[in-house]
């Protein structure tokens, strides 16, 4: 690949990280970006994506994707006692020891940051609950878990485990702190109650404070160098003056020792560093009165000006009237000071502006009646670079008065130093590199066993849920075997009903059909339901061209609107057999008289659906 397209790529993974931090609140910035770029390539090719782009573009349509993407990234690797020494080690020797010095009332603060799925922070739990006991434990014990990963807190707060991640506990404490349900392990709810899970972002989020210990194990390994030191400082902020914290076995501390000592390095216990208060206080130059014998007072004089003259520190002494009073004998080598200098107006000499303008700086410590120092003051002089601390301080009356005398001004050469401490600053660099790297190896190497350990464990995961799946489709196949012979059942009686309703029919038809009579069946919105053939013989109309039409939208010999009253009669109930005599006019255009008769259409439960009308021609000479 190309340094340009690399560029690129890596531009591009920066805005994913963004895009994350600002649509779910993940900030993965301070990440170790080697391993975040292996993890999030882990999930790419799981889509078949060859690019940060496509992927964050495939992120922005499927908000699905978020969750097995942080699964991925946040390695959730831990166990009850993991490293089972360092453990022990805590329980014999670095927790009765925290204990003696605790008042018997005194509260115990533990927190377990990056808890995963809670093995650590109930781990901490059983060693103290067996130290203080069941009554002591629960009265002054509170122990902090957080995490960034949801999922692991709810796991952690089910707190139920498999015998498997049980191996490190012991028989005896399995039955004691353990409750089985079915094939798991649940953790008993009384000591539950002490551990409050949370989520916490250790970069983002203020810490958890005044704790005497902290677990942070091979967590801290993920996060670039810049990251670690924040996190540490949080950590030194957390900690009680005697705390102690308690890191994985891949993470050293090495580039931050003003912070934190070790206890024990072997098992990776460190204390806190007070941080001690820096004094900023400076010697001010003062004049005492003397009211003794000129002789005696003329001696003292002489010895303060010799004093004043051999002083390693170039100093020069101005009033309060702006005159230079005094300048010791390295001032007048330094800056040309010749003794006619002496009682001149100290604005009018070079020095009062170069090296630095301290005519406004003068002022600024009349006003506020306070020293002020200026480090590293660059002075050019034949052609060498010289760093002088200036200092400039009031002088006051016996020390400590209200009236003010002048300033001293002193002028500290630092070149020496300057060059020593930036060949220090480098050669830390070059050192704070090397074990950052040898660091950074140890800590990938660590990543890269749990890694595969987490893929073993995945595949044993899937090979279980593929033998569920293989039981789950064996039940459905059974199931759909017993739904098939249900239907087929059900097939053959509805086969059975289907001859039934067949016959019946047939013999209907067969009935309607023998009648020299038209008949005409209609239901309650006078919607024809049956035409039998007499009435096609009367009328021209075929059954298939009147049936759920109205009877009385038809247009046909038979004056059908003399027939809504005694239909509406029968369905209603009001008559239950009635019978007209209508003229009408048959397909022939003959004029015929019709005897009409009705009858109510009754269903099941006696329950009137329409009206029968039987329509007869009668013979005008039998008539």
């Amino acid at each position: 690949m190309t340094n340009d397209k690399q560029q690129e790529e890596n531009r591009i993974f920066e805005s994913l990280l963004e895009y994350l931090k600002e649509t779910r609140g993940f900030d993965f910035t301070g990440y170790k970006r080697s391993t975040l770029k292996r993890r999030v390539t882990r999930r790419m090719q799981s889509h078949n994506i060859d690019n940060f782009g496509d992927y964050l573009d495939y992120l922005e349509v499927h908000p699905e994707e978020f969750e097995p993407l942080f699964n991925t990234i946040l390695i959730n690797v831990t166990a009850f006692f993991r490293d089972t020494d360092a453990w022990d080690y805590l329980q014999h020797q670095l927790l009765p020891k925290l204990l003696q010095q605790k008042d018997k009332r005194e509260q115990i603060r533990v927190w377990s940051a990056g808890c995963s799925s809670g093995e650590e922070a109930y781990s901490i739990a059983m060693l103290l609950a067996e130290i203080m006991g069941l009554e002591q434990f629960r009265q002054r014990v509170k122990i902090y878990a957080t995490d960034v990963d949801e999922e692991a807190l709810d796991q952690a707060r089910w707190a139920r485990y498999t015998s498997k991640a049980l191996e490190n506990v012991s028989e005896e404490w399995r039955q004691c702190y353990f409750e089985q349900v079915n094939n798991q392990y649940v953790f008993r709810s009384d000591i539950r109650r002490v551990v409050i899970f949370g989520r916490n972002d250790l970069v983002q989020d203020a810490p958890i404070s005044r704790l005497d210990l902290l677990i942070c194990r091979n967590t801290l390994m993920y996060f670039n160098a810049e990251t670690q030191k924040r996190i540490l400082a949080r950590f030194n902020f957390a900690l009680k003056e005697n705390g102690t914290l308690f890191l994985g076995k891949a993470e050293m501390l090495l580039t931050n020792s003003n912070l934190f000592i070790p206890v024990n390095l072997k098992h990776r216990l460190f204390t806190k560093v007070a941080t001690p208060k820096l004094s900023d206080r400076l010697l001010i130059f003062a004049q005492a009165g003397d009211k003794e014998s000129s002789a005696r007072l003329s001696e003292r004089v002489r010895l303060r000006e010799a004093a004043f003259n051999t002083s390693p520190i170039a100093q020069i002494i101005v009033d309060v009237n702006g005159y230079l009073v005094l300048a010791n004998m390295i001032a007048r080598s330094m800056f040309d000071i010749k003794r006619q200098d002496l009682g001149r107006l100290f604005q009018d000499l070079e020095l009062s502006y170069r090296p630095l303008e301290l005519r406004s700086l003068i002022d600024d410590v009349y006003r506020d009646r306070t020293s002020i120092t200026i480090n590293d003051v660059v002075r050019e002089e034949s052609n060498t670079t010289q760093y002088l601390d200036v200092q400039i301080s009031p002088l006051k009356e016996n020390g400590n008065g209200e009236q003010l005398l002048g300033v001293s001004i002193s002028f500290q050469d630092v070149t020496r130093y300057n060059q020593l401490h930036k060949k220090y600053k480098t050669s830390s660099q070059e050192l704070e590199t090397a074990n950052e790297e040898l660091q950074s190896s140890n800590e990938e190497l660590e990543t890269t066993n749990e890694e595969l350990q987490s893929t073993n464990e995945e595949l044993e995961t899937t090979n279980e849920e593929l033998q569920s799946t293989n039981e789950e489709l064996e039940t459905m196949n059974e199931e759909l075997e017993s739904t098939n012979e249900e239907l087929r059942t059900m097939n053959d009686e509805l086969r059975l009903r289907t001859d039934e309703v067949n016959q019946v029919n047939a013999f209907l038809n067969s009935i309607l059909e023998s009648f020299q009579t038209g008949v005409i069946i209609v239901d309650r919105e006078f919607k024809i339901i049956r035409w039998n053939e007499y009435s096609e013989e009367l009328w021209g109309l075929r059954s298939d061209e009147v049936e759920d039409k109205s009877l009385l939208s038809l247009d046909i010999g038979l004056p059908v609107k003399q027939l809504r009253e005694p239909i509406r009669n029968c369905y209603q109930g009001e008559v239950n057999h009635q019978t007209i005599m209508v003229d009408a006019i048959n397909r022939r255009g003959q004029s015929i008289q019709c005897q009409v008769t009705f009858h109510g259409l009754k269903g099941i439960e006696e329950q009137l659906h329409g009206t029968i009308i039987l329509v007869d021609e009668v013979n005008q000479e039998d008539g």
